[in-house]
């Protein structure tokens, strides 16, 4: 560990030059006024993790000048951690700490600070919070990185916490102190799938490796045991391999690009956990990549490996013969050494490894989506993002690169020169290809449990409290976000935390369903608010319909019936249907009188006042054009309530004193009669039908308009129909039309359906 003892300057030369060195010299000036101004409120400062806040400086911008970061960038981490010990400083309060680096370091270097610090408050409500179970674990987790990425406009900002997090676990490292287990978790639930999907392996790696030896120290020990080597003899290895590989392939004439790394311990364990594998079956401690220009070099490349070391056979796969089915080709091979250490061998061209590491079969992608593999679309602005940000930072690296060549002239100047122009272009046209930041389509809120959601662009606290709970999107009467009180109205922000204030009981207001009012811009709570509404006026219809009910008993004097078996004599499956037909006037109450009537009976009322029909009507003559199988002469009638017209499928019940009533076989009240009393359900079928003509009812939506109804007769008239019945209503701009009419079987019924759609403005016509 560093020595915590004071110094003219914390910041000392040799440090600087460490960090530094590779920056022009405007930016060392720059970076020195910065540290000048930060010293103060840094010294005897120490974070929440007992680290000094100058050796946790040090450390996050050693991790910035490896990952090649500007000075900007590294200033803004400075500055960043100043915001950790304002509440320990009295003579600097945030706001004056916010209007100094505007004044004094620019818009720019401030907007990375204010990002750095939202992004520092999620991380520590994320790391209070408690999850409830696994499997709502993961998905809280995959939602807050999608939210730091959503928050950072600026990829650098998320860079600066990934440093900080790493300098963090260092700290814990070097100093012996017990980390505390969740701050591992989140490192590596979070923080190191982040940066895997930004590509930054380095840092990925040793984050994983760090969280492991923190969470699980035995199995960490037990691995690094059985490596029987060090990090540093393994990377020995892994370049002494890469030395023999590229003059072999030099004297093949190949010309290809390596590069190996020795697998680190978490991937070790993770690989052993997630396959059930013993530490002796694991064939890719080591790993090497080959990139070369073709598929035949791939080829020539695979035989020259295969040639110079043993290749253990049962190992290989030829994924550019065979894709995965994600895309993904490449040649994967296992060698080994005269010592016998085992290498694993990837074989691709340039435009495989493209697609492997920005497309579809991105390594992030099949790492970490399990069982879905490439499954998961690449076409969302999220993932092109993510794609765009890693060819930006594969960028700065290659510009870093050539200024360090042109510093120490290793290159010649003309070599130099066209480099940087060629960098230049890069730049621009990766500037112009930056994924159009927009309107995002999602964002991510908090609950004050540290609850992450996810919600449309533009959501709401109410649709917040739906989200939550139903119950409590009803009962929602006001919100707080980020402990300030606003409208219900208002859009909700990624990052936000939302607290909703409800009443005890109540339900939700008219106006939220208002589009101009934008309460509501969820699909899911518009649904719930109008679930709610027609229930309501449903219970309004049933009362209505049942007081009127209960009048008419009163008047024929039979107030202690059976309410169930009523509503089953008139063809309902319930009380309940029959309060709303009669509230809705489809059903006359002069009717619940014929029930009664235990004699032969009378004619049937009918719904709606009928014109004289051209033909013998069904239902005016009682001629229903049915046989009942296995009985002559026995008198039958047409159900009410569903209409059946040949050639309906239909069954018959034996009624008292009233013949037999025909049902269609899927009418809900025939099926509750099925149950109740199946002895006197009997076989029925269509008999001749030619003279006769049935009442069915056709139900048309349509866009409302002058003359609409005129329309639809004169297209019932063309066709010889006779409307025994009309009902009408309007409501939002739409009109809603019930017609009754007479037809003689199916095939006219399906011709004038077809007529009907035809109509100008109807939207739907279908028989109900």
């Amino acid at each position: 560990m560093e020595s915590t003892d004071l110094t003219p300057s914390e910041f000392d030369q040799a440090w600087k030059n460490e960090v530094f060195g590779d920056l022009s010299e405007k930016d060392q000036a720059f970076l020195n006024r910065v540290l000048a101004w930060v010293e103060p409120y840094l010294k005897n400062k120490e974070l929440f993790t007992q680290e000094p806040a100058i050796h946790h400086v040090k450390g996050t911008l050693r991790v910035l000048s490896l990952l090649e970061m500007d000075a900007t960038t590294m200033a803004a981490a400075l500055l960043s951690t100043i915001t950790l010990t304002l509440g320990e400083d009295s003579t600097l309060e945030d706001s004056q700490f916010k209007t100094k680096v505007m004044d004094d370091f620019g818009a720019e270097l401030f907007e990375l600070v204010e990002g750095a610090q939202a992004l520092i408050r999620i991380g520590t409500v994320a790391f209070l919070a408690h999850q409830p179970s696994a499997e709502q674990e993961k998905l809280q987790q995959e939602m807050l990185r999608k939210m730091l990425l959503a928050m950072a406009a600026d990829l650098r900002i998320v860079l600066i916490r990934l440093a900080a997090r790493l300098q963090t676990l260092r700290w814990y490292a070097e100093s012996k102190l017990p980390c505390p287990a969740e701050l591992a978790s989140q490192t590596s639930n979070i923080y190191a799938p982040l940066a895997n999907r930004l590509g930054i392996w380095q840092i990925k790696w040793e984050m994983e490796d760090l969280s492991l030896r923190f969470l699980k120290p035995d199995v960490y020990r037990e691995i690094a045991v059985k490596l029987e080597a060090t990090r540093k003899q393994r990377e020995e290895l892994v370049n002494n391999f890469l030395d023999t590989l590229r003059k072999a392939l030099e004297e093949q004439h190949i010309k290809a690009d390596t590069a190996g790394r020795a697998k680190h311990i978490y991937s070790i364990y993770n690989k052993m956990r997630n396959k059930s594998l013993a530490f002796e079956d694991l064939y890719d401690l080591l790993a090497i990549r080959i990139i070369v220009n073709n598929e035949r070099d791939c080829y020539t490349a695979l035989s020259m490996v295969h040639s110079h070391w043993t290749p253990v056979m049962e190992e290989f796969d030829d994924y550019i013969a065979r894709p995965k089915p994600n895309g993904y080709r490449s040649l994967h091979t296992v060698v080994k050494d005269e010592a016998g250490h085992i290498f694993e061998v990837q074989i691709r061209t340039k435009q495989m490894h493209q697609f492997a590491e920005y497309g579809m079969a991105a390594h992030w992608r099949y790492k970490e989506a399990g069982a879905k593999g490439g499954s998961v679309s690449a076409s969302s602005l999220y993932d092109r993002q993510i794609s765009w940000m890693r060819q930006l930072l594969s960028w700065r690296k290659e510009v870093g690169i050539t200024e360090q060549a042109e510093k120490n002239q290793t290159v010649p100047i003309a070599d130099i020169e066209r480099k940087k122009d060629a960098l230049q272009k890069e730049k621009e046209k990766l500037i112009q290809t930056k994924p159009a930041q927009g309107k995002p389509d999602r964002i991510y809120v908090m609950t004050p449990q540290a609850r992450l959601l996810e919600l449309p662009e533009g959501s709401t606290p109410v649709d917040f409290a739906y989200l939550l709970h139903t119950d409590l999107g009803h009962r929602c009467r006001g919100a707080k976000v980020d402990g300030q009180l606003v409208s219900l109205n208002t859009p909700l922000k990624t990052g936000q935390t939302v607290e909703i204030i409800a009443a005890k009981s109540g339900g939700p207001s008219r106006d939220w369903l208002n589009p101009q009012l934008a309460y509501l811009r969820s699909p899911r709570a518009k649904a719930k608010v109008r679930l709610w509404f027609n229930a309501i006026e449903l219970q309004i219809r049933i009362n209505a319909g049942q007081e009127q009910v209960e009048k008419e008993l009163q008047r024929l004097g039979k107030t202690s019936v059976n309410l169930e078996h009523l509503a089953s004599k008139l063809g309902f499956a319930q009380p309940e249907d029959l309060y709303v037909a009669v509230a809705k006037d489809e059903f006359s109450l002069r009717q619940i009188a014929n029930a009664f009537i235990e004699q032969e009976p009378e004619p049937e009322e009918k719904t709606f006042l009928p014109r004289q029909s051209a033909a013998t009507s069904a239902t005016i003559t009682g001629k229903s054009g049915v046989l009942v199988v296995g009985v002559d002469s026995l008198m039958t009638q047409l159900a009410r309530c569903c209409h059946p017209a040949p050639p309906d499928k239909i069954g018959g019940f034996v009624t008292r004193g009233r013949g037999v009533s025909i049902h269609r076989i899927n009418c809900p009240s025939f099926k509750v009669l099925q149950q109740k009393e199946p002895d006197r359900i009997i076989e029925v079928n269509w008999g001749e039908t030619d003279e006769t003509v049935y009442p069915v009812n056709i139900f048309i939506t349509s866009v409302d308009r002058n003359g609409l109804l005129r329309d639809i007769s004169e297209t019932f008239a063309k066709m010889k129909l006779n409307v025994v019945g009309v009902n009408t209503q309007s409501k939002e701009s739409n009109a809603y039309l019930n017609f009754t009419v007479e037809i003689r079987d199916g095939e006219q019924l399906n011709k004038a359906l077809a007529s009907i759609r035809e109509v100008q403005g109807v939207l739907d016509a279908r028989r109900v």
